[in-house]
């Protein structure tokens, strides 16, 4: 990949890869089963961690422990 002018911040990176986005819709596709993919692997993973009875009070203290919350 070739770029006209060399990226310099990070919203540089945002534009380059959004115009990727459009040109080529099998890059959005992926994006979106990457992201679907990560959330469910979150919502399994906390689900196993907490316990359905006390979710709310053992996530906000999770939160607070690794700093979260204060």
């Amino acid at each position: 990949m070739r770029f006209k002018k060399v990226p310099k911040s990070d919203l540089d990176y945002v534009e380059i890869y959004a115009k990727k986005l459009r040109e080529n819709p099998k890059f959005f596709k992926q994006q979106k089963e990457l992201i679907e993919s990560q959330l469910l692997s979150s919502l399994n993973l906390t689900k196993k961690r907490f316990s359905k009875e006390n979710f709310k009070t053992l996530a906000r203290a999770h939160l607070k422990e690794i700093g979260v919350f204060s």
